[in-house]
């Protein structure tokens, strides 16, 4: 099921489907997240299980802290790519970076039986503010999403 989320006068497009949450790392999703990062992807976490909870009866099993953190690892890595691509010059190595885009922009957040990564957010979901530490500050603004 395809939801699209208004929070805070941006348009979040989220794919429902059950034990899996689809995202995409959009130029909506950056101005979204251009501030108040942490309170912001909590809030649309919060939306998003809220809504799981009703379309499908039965809770997500994803730990919010371990959902917020696997959705900036996905930007942070999509941003990371657009970056090295828009500064090096080198076609085999942008080539490569795109593939890499490419899977960051899809951000799949799946429950344990689905998403074999599920362990590793959740032990990074632990330390969810030395990860926004790490997340670009002001990233709606740095203008690499068209």
């Amino acid at each position: 099921m395809d939801k699209i989320y208004d929070l805070e006068n941006f348009e979040i497009k989220v794919s429902l489907n059950e034990g899996i949450v689809r995202l995409h790392s959009d130029k909506n999703l950056w101005d979204y997240l251009n501030e108040d990062v942490k309170r912001r992807t909590f809030l649309l976490v919060d939306a998003i299980k809220s809504d799981y909870q009703i379309v499908f009866g039965k809770g997500l099993n994803i730990e919010s802290k371990s959902f917020v953190v696997e959705i900036w690892a996905h930007i942070f890595s999509d941003y990371l790519g657009l970056l090295i691509k828009k500064h090096i010059d080198i076609l085999w190595i942008k080539k490569l970076v795109q593939k890499g885009i490419e899977r960051a922009e899809l951000i799949d957040c799946g429950e344990k039986h689905l998403d074999s990564n599920r362990w590793l957010w959740d032990s990074v979901g632990r330390f969810v503010n030395f990860t926004l530490w790490l997340f670009p500050k002001n990233i709606g603004q740095k203008k690499l999403k068209n």
